[in-house]
């Protein structure tokens, strides 16, 4: 079992641009990213409660949820799973895998264009159009702290036809892993369109871990962006659990849109198991790391009778 990276700050370069090539993206051997790492500071307890408990089995906040061992599929928990609703920015997972997939050059640089711009939901973003920085970067942005320009941007440079190609591809792979409930129209989540049920984005998760570089970036817990010469962003992991230590995480994502609530997707070592968590639209933002937390207890005391 690969160790997760748990910290890994990174300084990322942020450049303007003039121009761009006929897929939006160039290669700019002189601009350069430096990697700094740092030791972990230690972090305190999570503050996170567990839910309450109902005959041994978590009464859980989300509407929708499935805990299942990632070998054998083994279900501990199945609320609602076969409920389709919106999903949010774990679209993000499935726009990683066709990114991944496509084997386009991670280390071209892409500009954020106007495209990138949420005019949906109006959302903002500290990537301002013109900037540049490696497909890499954008991937590990949108990945760790769930940044829409950066999913969009490297969704619309991926393939020759922009954003249309993208999008078929991701409909297309999320058939080829069974996915029967699932739709996508967007790279970001953004849309209320994007639709699934627990148990698909089970077999999303279980896929996503196939990649390392997934693996890697959705466990980071923070990166420092150079944005320009005067300031330095940090962007941090949208995920309390993976910032806070509270579990052997390997893939993580959240999302929030209002329709879709507050959601959650996990890859966590529980007693010694790959576990899939998949908690769809918590009322509150911390009700989806309860959920969590409660899960693993459960596990736990479900592996070893004697913690009972």
């Amino acid at each position: 079992m690969r160790k997760i990276i748990l910290t890994s700050t990174l300084i990322l370069a942020a450049f303007c641009a003039n121009a761009t090539s006929q897929n939006n993206s160039t290669k700019s051997p002189q601009k350069t990213q430096q990697a700094k790492k740092i030791k972990p500071k230690k972090k305190k307890k999570s503050q996170t409660q567990s839910t309450v408990v109902s005959n041994g089995i978590p009464r859980l906040n989300s509407k929708s949820a499935i805990v299942i061992t990632a070998d054998n599929n083994h279900v501990y928990i199945n609320k609602n799973s076969d409920q389709v609703l919106p999903i949010a920015s774990i679209t993000k997972l499935m726009t990683a895998m066709v990114v991944l997939d496509s084997k386009v050059n991670l280390d071209d640089y892409v500009s954020i264009s106007s495209e990138d711009v949420d005019n949906l939901r109006n959302t903002t973003s500290r990537l301002r159009v013109g900037m540049q920085l490696r497909r890499r970067d954008l991937l590990l942005l949108a990945l760790m702290s769930s940044e829409n320009r950066a999913a969009s941007a490297i969704a619309r440079t991926t393939f020759v036809g922009g954003m249309k190609p993208f999008i078929a591809q991701m409909n297309a792979k999320s058939k080829s892993l069974g996915m029967k409930n699932t739709k996508f129209f967007d790279p970001t989540g953004l849309t209320v369109n994007n639709q699934s049920t627990a148990s698909d984005l089970a077999k999303m998760v279980k896929a996503a871990y196939q990649y390392d570089l997934i693996r890697e970036d959705s466990t980071t817990k923070a990166a420092d962006v150079m944005l320009s010469k005067n300031y330095t962003h940090r962007y941090v992991n949208s995920d309390s659990l993976v910032r806070g230590d509270n579990m052997k995480i390997e893939v993580s994502k959240t999302g929030f849109i209002n329709e879709a609530g507050h959601c959650l997707v996990l890859y966590s070592l529980v007693a010694n198991k790959p576990v899939i968590m998949v908690f769809l639209n918590s009322p509150g933002r911390s009700g989806r790391f309860s959920d969590a937390l409660a899960s693993r207890s459960y596990i736990s005391r479900t592996s070893n009778p004697n913690l009972s």
